[in-house]
Parts: structure tokens; sequence; C-alpha cells
């Protein structure tokens, strides 16, 4: 065995005879302590190399500003054609989603690099674009584009419409002033994004729709005028009521036909009992009264000459009630002079006869005329009827697109009124507060020195304790009796 200090011979049969090493706290202490000088030589190497790195860093000064967004028309939706979905708009979260990567954009970054100059914002890289090709050119334009996005940071927040934006320079004017040209070109940028995206297309769709409705519409002219049709809806309406009336006026010319040829018929057996001629009158024989009355008078005369028993008197009264006995028996009745002529009944049956029997010929023909007339409405009605999908179509077509042409120009000029709108403010975006030069920077010199000297410790004690774990034989004799299971009776030290 060894004595402290002095590491012992390997035994035989191996490094450790077979047996399995087995240190303790103060083993481990004491291999580190041994294993100090090339610990302290790791470490110093690292720590130095990032004391170093970490004197190379500069000094940031971050620029602050904030931008508030709200609802603008520019996101309210307006479909091209129909009203499908027409007013819809998207959620606050969108709405600051959409606006930062309009605010995170490359061509925003190189909008304000093209601005201010390359050489104001990275003067580094200024001399070396000045004397690149144009490949060098652009490849450097990227990497700056890419350094000032790796300078720019932005915040956001659910629910809340602010975006919070920072940008890091070395110089703390530099950041300031790139922060403001970056807002104030975004305010430019996002309108042509936004805005005014649609006119060329909607004028150029506009355009072929009045093309193709120019074309619709002489189809729908030689249509009406091979057809001789003035208006297809009009007529096709005009004809259904006229065929209507004329039914209507048939059916009402076909009962009086039937009427009048029903009374006609009647008239006509009628006549055929009526005698053509009847007595206009005659004359009853007045004789006997005539006589009665003279012989009345010729007695009242004899009376004033003779008694009433006189004979002449007595005469007279026999005379007088001969007459009257014989008028009373009607013995003393005869004709008179009688008078023929036309029958008025039969005149007047025969007058309704003639003109019953003109208005049945008035109505008959009125009855074929209105048959006619109602074949020809119906011939029309069919062939309107059987020329109407062609007109649907025609018309169908050109409904449609006179639609399409009137919805392109209502969008195309409020498209324009929009973009005038935008092109002039914003008034939905407003920035809360404009960057002003930062007076303290941000270093990360500290922290990385700190870094270093921590694992420039952390690898030194890795180093260490992997070389004294790699040397051979045992460190102490209490090491030792833990391998061996054996107590050390005494040490010696090992000479060379």
């Amino acid at each position: 065995m060894a004595a402290p200090g002095v590491w012992t011979d390997q035994p035989r049969g191996g490094p450790l005879g077979g047996a399995r090493l087995r240190y303790g706290v103060s083993d481990i202490a004491a291999l580190m302590w041994r294993e100090r000088w090339l610990m302290l030589a790791v470490f110093g190497a690292i720590f130095v190399l990032g004391l170093g790195a970490a004197l190379t860093l500069k000094t940031k000064y971050p620029a602050y500003s904030s931008v508030l967004v709200r609802l603008g028309q520019e996101y309210v939706y307006e479909p091209r054609s129909g009203d499908a979905a027409r007013g819809a708009v998207p959620d606050s979260d969108q709405l600051i989603q959409s606006e930062t990567e309009i605010l995170g954009s490359a061509q925003l970054k190189q909008q304000v690099i093209e601005r201010l100059g390359l050489g104001a914002i990275f003067p580094e890289m200024a001399a070396k674009y000045a004397s690149a090709d144009p490949a060098q050119k652009k490849k450097i334009m990227a990497q700056a584009v890419h350094a000032m996005e790796t300078a720019t940071k932005m915040e956001t927040a659910p629910d809340v419409p602010i975006i919070k934006i920072s940008y890091e320079a070395d110089d703390p004017d530099r950041a300031a002033k790139v922060l403001n040209t970056l807002l104030e070109e975004y305010l430019s940028y996002r309108r042509s994004v936004l805005g005014g995206v649609d006119a060329p297309a909607l004028q150029q769709q506009r355009a072929a729709f009045e093309a193709r409705l120019a074309d619709a519409d002489r189809a729908y002219g030689d249509f009406l005028a091979n057809n001789s049709i003035g208006d297809f809806v009009a007529e096709k309406a005009s004809l259904s009521q006229l065929q209507a009336q004329i039914e209507q006026q048939k059916l009402a010319n076909d009962a009086q036909l039937r009427d009048r040829m029903g009374r006609l018929a009647t008239l006509s057996g009628q006549l055929a009992g009526v005698a053509p001629e009847i007595g206009l009158y005659r004359d009853i024989s007045s004789a006997a009264n005539d006589k009665l009355a003279t012989l009345k008078v010729q007695r009242e005369d004899l009376l004033s000459r003779y008694r009433n028993d006189s004979r002449p008197v007595q005469e007279l009264d026999a005379q007088i009630a001969q007459l009257e006995a014989g008028m009373t028996a009607g013995r003393t009745r005869g004709d008179g002079a009688r008078r023929m002529g036309v029958n008025p009944v039969y005149q007047t049956i025969q007058t309704e006869k003639i003109q019953l029997t003109a208005e049945v010929a008035a109505l008959k023909q009125s009855s074929a005329a209105l048959a006619g007339q109602l074949d020809d409405l119906t011939k029309r009605r069919l062939k309107l009827a059987a020329l109407e999908p062609q007109f649907q179509e025609l018309s169908l077509d050109r409904d449609v697109l006179q639609a399409n042409v009137r919805d392109l120009t209502v969008k195309e000029e409020q498209g324009r009124a929009a973009q005038g709108l935008v092109t002039k403010a914003s008034d939905n975006i407003r920035v809360v507060s404009r960057a002003t030069p930062p007076v303290k920077g941000k270093s990360l010199k500290k922290p990385v020195a700190i870094l270093a000297l921590l694992f420039a410790a952390f690898t030194a004690l890795c180093v260490g304790l992997v070389r004294a774990l790699l040397r051979p034989g045992l460190a102490t004799p209490a090491s030792a009796e833990r391998t061996y299971d054996l107590p050390v009776l005494a040490t010696a030290p090992l000479k060379a």
C-alpha cells in the first residue's frame, strides 16, 4: 500500500485484481484536489475566451412604440359578385394577426432601408454594398432585411387591440429614427395591401360582362324580330286575356244563338196556325131600332092630336109592341157591312220571325268569327309556348349579365371610393406612442461573462473528475479498505 498522496502499485491479476473501485466523498475530494492544476488551466482558458467574447459584444439601445388597431372598412367583406357573406368581419385576434403580418413583412423592411439608405441603418454593410456587383448587392440587401427583422420585435396580447413594437440598434438616435420610419412606411404600405387591389380585376370583369351582355342583347333582339314579337311577356299576357274574353263572348254568343233558334222554331210553328187575313170589323144592322124610334116619334106626334085610346094611337102601339117583340126574339138582327185585312198577329209573328232569322244568321257568323279568332289565338299561344324556353334562356342570360354588370359597376365605384378614403386616412390605425431615443441600453456582456464563468467552472470540474477517475491505482488507504474489504495496517511511501 502507498502513503497518503501517493498512488499504489497495481496488484497482480489486473489493475485492481478484479475488484471494483469504491470511493467515498473524501476520496473524490482528494482526487479532485490532485487535479487542481489541470482544472485551473482548463478554467482559465475557457473563462478568458468567454470573457473576451463578452467584451466584444456591443450595447444595444431598444426604441419602443405601440400601435392601436381597430376595425376599418378595408376589413369588411364585399363579395365580387352576389351577396353571400356580405358584411362579414374578422374578430379582434384575426385583425391583430393581419396587421402584425403586415408590420413584419420583408417588403416593408426593404422600403424602410431604401428610404433611409443602407448606410444610415447598417454602416458596416454600406461599404460592401457600394463596391459589390448586382448579385452581391441583392445578397447584402437580403442580409440587411434579415438583420432588421431580427432587430424588430412585436408583442401582442389576446383581446387587446395594441401592437407593441421595438427596434434595437447600436445608436439610440438610429433606433428611434428607424422605428418611426418603419411606422410611417407601415401606414402607407398597408393601404396598398388592403385597398384597391380588386379595382383592375373588377374593371376587366365588368368589361367582359358588358361584351357578353351586348351579344345577349343582339340575340334577344333578333329573336323578337324574327318571330314578330314586340314584348314577349306582355304579348303572352294579352293573348291569355284576349282569349279569355273571346271565349266568354263565344259562350254568350252561342247561348244567344240557341235562344234565338229556339224562339224561331216556336214562331215557325205558331205561324202555321195563324190566318194571314182576318176581318178587321163588321157593321151591325140598326134598321129595327131606327124603325122603333120612328114609330115612337109618330106615336108622340099622334098624342098631340089624339087621345091614348084612339084608333091611330092603338095601331102605332100594336106596331111598336110587335117590333119590340121581334127585336127581343132576335128576328130583326142582321149583319151589316164587313171589312177584311192582314192579320196583325200573323204580321207580328212574321216580323219577329224575320228578325230572329236575321239574328240567327248574324249570331252564326259571329260564332264562326269568334271560333276563327280563338283558333288563331290558340295557334299564336302555342307558338309562343314553343318559343318560351328559348326566350327564357335568352332573358335569363340577359338578366344575369345585367345584374352582374350592375353589381360590378357598383362594387367598382365603391372600391374607388373606399380606396380614396383609405389613401387619404387610416382612422382605424393610430400610433399610440412614437419612438424616442432610449437613454439606457441593453448589453449582454455581464450575462455572457457569468455564463462563461459557469461554463468554465463546470468544464474544469468535468475534466478534473474524468482525469482523476482515469488514473490507475488507489488514491487513499480508505479507498483501498473499501475496495478490497481489508484493513490497511501500514502505509509506506512509493519509491520511484
